[in-house]
């Protein structure tokens, strides 16, 4: 099966327009005022209403709270909800409040010990999805460039489907997809000029490389 790709902190209708022209199977919209791709929920309301049916809306969110799933979920239907640094017992909760919404828990990513947390989401997830770990320093837990070492995906068995992401960018996707066997990828910084500002041909560029891959 080809891989797709989902285009994430989108945040204008060329942008979203774009992603969707070229094929991108997820489009994401951010929900994390410490983010430059933070929307708030008029705008990602408006960006959504241009998404076909076709393309699954993706809300991500930083260990959210039932208030503002409860506003995302009314304002933007979000097919799927991504949790970054949010504990299994959430996860949890947030099942059984949304039982009808997908979620892709997000794994932190340095070392191959890292991807065992996968496991207790597994009951729970869709997809997991595995993304580069940031610094503890860090603003943000994504969408910063970095990438981990693909390596450590060898010979892991998955507890459920997921998802590949971190660093990724037109150059290098489909080397990743074929090292991993990744069938959908996921990129931020790697389709931007600068943080929080998307690029219309490099989201092009990125979704055709998929397909060439």
């Amino acid at each position: 099966m080809p891989a797709t790709a989902k285009i994430c902190g989108l945040t204008t209708p060329d942008t979203v327009d774009a992603a969707i022209a070229g094929g991108a199977s997820h489009v994401g919209f951010v929900f994390f005022p410490p983010s430059p791709r933070h929307l708030p929920l008029d705008r990602a309301s408006a960006l959504a209403a241009r998404v076909p049916d076709r393309t699954r809306r993706v809300g991500v969110f930083v260990d959210p709270d039932d208030a503002l799933l409860d506003a995302t979920l009314a304002a933007v239907r979000p097919a799927v909800l991504q949790l970054h640094k949010t504990a299994p017992a959430r996860i949890a909760a947030i099942r059984a409040r949304f039982p009808t919404v997908a979620l892709w828990p997000v794994v932190a990513v340095r070392t191959r010990a890292d991807l065992d947390g996968a496991r207790p989401f597994a009951p729970l997830a869709e997809r997991i999805l595995y993304d580069a770990k940031t610094p503890a320093s860090a603003a943000l837990p994504g969408g910063m460039g970095l990438r981990f070492d693909w390596r450590l995906l060898d010979g892991f068995v998955h507890p459920c489907r997921w998802l590949l992401s971190g660093g990724l960018d037109a150059g290098n996707v489909g080397e990743a997809i074929a090292a991993t066997g990744a069938d959908l990828v996921d990129v931020s910084s790697g389709v931007e000029t600068a943080p929080g500002i998307k690029d219309v041909d490099k989201i092009a560029a990125f979704l055709k490389a998929i397909r060439l891959s």
